[in-house]
């Protein structure tokens, strides 16, 4: 089943690419951005601090994840189930607290 759906998949790349229009010109081999004309460089380097405020989201999406099906099924977990969920959230909200008062979290 799987091989049926890789080979139609690639059927249709290697159709589109041999019956596909193939005018270039330079408009459309730029990188479309909402409609407007590129800024910036698309070279350009983004600042670390985009990458830490993404991984800091990550993590918490994360642990919203994880405290959904918690949640859902918490009268069925009984004293150790509160216990554990607690430690979790406690061990995120000590790594908050760490980057908070590291400055991670500053935008200067």
């Amino acid at each position: 089943m799987g091989a049926v759906a890789v080979g139609i998949a690639g059927a249709m790349l290697m159709l589109s690419e041999f019956l596909g229009p193939k005018h270039f010109f330079r408009e459309k081999m730029e990188p479309f951005e909402c409609g407007e004309n590129q800024i910036v460089s698309p070279k350009q380097r983004y600042s670390v601090r985009f990458y830490l405020i993404a991984m800091f989201f990550i993590i918490f999406d994360i642990e919203a994840v994880f405290l959904f099906p918690w949640a859902v099924i918490f009268q069925q977990l009984g004293m150790f189930g509160f216990i554990e969920m607690m430690i979790f959230i406690l061990l995120l909200g000590v790594g908050l607290i760490y980057v908070w008062k590291k400055g991670a979290l500053e935008w200067e």
